[in-house]
């Protein structure tokens, strides 16, 4: 019973912790209990009747219209993109000093490793999903990351 007490107070901890910072994800693993406390976005829609009726409704898809022609991707949506697969700090080399892991132009190996992201005093090295060249480093050395934001793009 005592397990099952410390257990919940450590979620309540976990969850005080997203409150008080900028954290939407935590998660903890010790032998055989592993504990994840996340934070929904909460989005809020917000739509105003305009004050007087526009006269000429046609006129907004003729204002997208020149977006659409141009459309801009950015580095989440890139395909070689990868992303964090956990909230923490990058590290860019294996220790102050040292030459970093990767930079633009190197060519990688699928499974070398890009960086390093620390979470929770833990040291995880982050591989290359696939083969390629590394055309941009998208984090600076000892940036907080959140899960899924992009790190590196791989062509």
């Amino acid at each position: 019973m005592s397990k099952l007490k410390d257990t919940k107070d450590l979620i309540r901890e976990l969850a005080e912790l997203l409150e008080t910072s900028s954290l939407s994800e935590i998660e903890v693993e010790d032998e055989d209990v592993r504990i994840r406390v996340a934070r929904q976005a909460q989005v809020h829609h917000v739509s105003a009747a305009p004050a007087h009726p526009a006269p000429a409704p046609a006129a907004a898809p003729v204002a997208a219209a020149p977006a659409a022609a141009a459309p801009s991707q950015g580095p989440a949506e890139h395909p070689g993109a990868v992303p964090s697969p956990m909230v923490g700090t990058v590290y860019l080399a294996p220790e102050p000093g040292a030459p970093t892991f990767v930079k633009a132009g190197d060519s990688v190996a699928e499974g070398d490793t890009l960086l390093i992201v620390e979470a929770m005093k833990v040291m995880n090295p982050i591989a290359a999903p696939r083969s390629g060249t590394v055309t941009r480093i998208l984090v600076s050395d000892a940036q907080p990351i959140e899960y899924g934001e992009p790190l590196v793009i791989i062509e």
